[in-house]
């Protein structure tokens, strides 16, 4: 596909050709100007050879003001504007050479190419037909000829893709397009119609790069803005949506279709900006009832319920609502298998049910999916850690409560344990002797769930009473060492139900 810095690189390599041209076919036509409108012209010449195309455009712009009726000063102008890449600031200014000079083909012939890349078939094929008939140099004759076969391809390419478009055959339509969109470049309604196969098409990456284009090549294209910002809407990207409305909206304030569907777009986006600033302040409970708010707002756009239903899988996972986020995010996997965030998710909330192999198997899909995600790896090795250590000894477990339990809850459960096994329950020596190894592990899950940091090492898969991982290390708050923990204390059994 020709690209416009091409075309601009083509025409800045053409320019010394151009000025020797200009100055052997049209040498002492400079008459009738004062000496500041002959030195701006010579000063442009000199700059536009050097390739310093800002400064000799202030030139040439100088002696059009001087001389409204220099066609070579409009000429160069507008040769300095198609090096510049900026063809629809050069057409009127060819098209003013034409009108002061109507036999001057190499400016028709210009201003022919131009409308050729703009689309404009019928009036590129006239300029090519006046070149033609106006008795040119062999290489206009030759490029005239040349342009005006191809003007007649392309007129009957563009039949053809109009038909196939009628007919819904988009592929069809999408591959005439690209062949008319190669020469003409600048042709807003092919790039348009293209958008529109390619949407038909399911391709809304390539339909966006052409709107974008389309936007750009037409000035007041209010309604390719409008489609753009309703794509991105139905991808669920609102930022961008929002964007493309609001540039719908400069253009034309009140523009029914816009307006309408900044309305939505706005109001959506509020909702969830709102609800993401929850979770950054971790109100988990609010942020899920955002979600759920932004869900009834656009029940419509698939992309918007697996946004909402993913955050609420997150939400609830980070309040520790295991079971209700195991269902939230297995409905989200259910539509979207490689959502890395819903896997990590799922597997915190399994990791929080004591369902260790699970959490594994979601964390090990996940890396699949994002390879260089550390917080994939350290959970995938909490989790093997914490399905190795509950195979040993679980204390949630021992004292039966969940792993969100709070320390009121541990300690209660402690309690009435405690005071089932309490060894003088017992007068078996050999009963005797099992409830003081059941009565030591209550307390050992005790003294590690109460204690904020003994607690956050078992939580990471480490048991802070095993002297093999912990290798001696000490803890005070109750108990002086792992290796010799003792609730019983020394000297005769003498157990009170007493805490710090």
């Amino acid at each position: 596909m020709v690209s416009v810095d091409n075309v601009a690189h083509k025409v800045l390599s053409f320019i010394p050709y151009v000025l020797v041209l200009i100055d052997l076919r049209y040498e002492g036509v400079k008459c009738g100007r004062d000496g500041s409108v002959e030195n701006h012209m010579e000063m442009g010449k000199k700059l536009l050879a050097a390739g310093q195309l800002a400064d000799a455009l202030s030139h040439f712009h100088a002696v059009v003001d001087g001389d409204p009726n220099n066609y070579l000063a409009y000429y160069r102008r507008a040769t300095v504007f198609l090096a510049m890449g900026k063809s629809k600031s050069a057409l009127p200014d060819l098209s003013r050479v034409i009108e002061l000079k109507p036999d001057f083909t190499s400016a028709r012939l210009q201003r022919g190419n131009l409308l050729l890349k703009q689309g404009k078939l019928d009036e590129a094929e006239s300029d090519f037909k006046k070149v033609l008939k106006s008795n040119p140099a062999d290489k206009e004759e030759k490029e005239a000829r040349s342009q005006q076969t191809k003007s007649d391809e392309i007129q009957r390419l563009v039949a053809q893709a109009h038909s196939a478009f009628k007919n819904k055959d988009y592929l069809t339509a999408a591959g005439y397009l690209e062949t008319i969109i190669e020469t003409c470049v600048w042709d807003v309604a092919s790039r348009e119609m293209r958008a529109e196969c390619f949407i038909e098409m399911g391709e809304t990456g390539k339909a966006i790069g052409d709107l974008k284009a389309a936007s750009k090549l037409k000035n007041d294209n209010t309604q390719a803005f409008f489609k753009l910002s309703t794509i991105y809407y139905n991808l669920g990207d609102h930022e961008m949506s929002l964007n493309e409305v609001r540039e719908c909206l400069k253009l034309d304030p009140d523009h029914k279709q816009c307006y309408a569907h900044y309305k939505q777009v706005k109001k959506l986006s509020k909702q969830i900006q709102s609800a993401e600033e929850l979770i950054q302040a971790q109100r988990y409970e609010d942020a899920v009832s955002k979600y759920e708010a932004v869900m009834k707002t656009e029940p419509n756009v698939q992309a918007f319920s697996l946004l909402a239903k993913e955050r609420i899988c997150h939400s609830l996972a980070q309040s520790q609502q295991a079971s209700r986020a195991i269902t939230v995010c297995s409905d989200v996997l259910q539509g979207d298998p490689q959502n890395v965030r819903a896997l990590k998710d799922r597997a915190e909330a399994y990791i929080q049910d004591a369902l260790y192999e699970e959490a594994i198997k979601d964390y090990e899909t996940a890396s699949e999916y994002s390879e260089n995600d550390h917080q994939i790896k350290e959970g995938l090795e909490r989790a093997q850690r914490l399905l190795k250590q509950s195979q040993k000894k679980d204390y949630y477990k021992i004292l039966g409560v969940k792993r969100t339990a709070r320390k009121k809850e541990i300690i209660k459960a402690y309690r009435k344990l405690a005071q089932q096994w309490h060894p003088d329950n017992f007068q078996d020596p050999e009963e005797k002797k099992k409830a003081e190894k059941k009565f030591i592990d209550i307390a050992q899950a005790k003294e590690v769930l109460t204690n904020p940091e003994m607690r956050t090492k078992f939580d990471h898969g480490e048991d802070p009473m095993d002297p093999e991982t912990q290798q001696g290390h000490h803890f005070h708050g109750g108990f002086h060492s792992f290796q010799g923990f003792n609730p019983f204390g020394s000297g005769p059994f003498n157990f009170k139900f007493g805490f710090n």
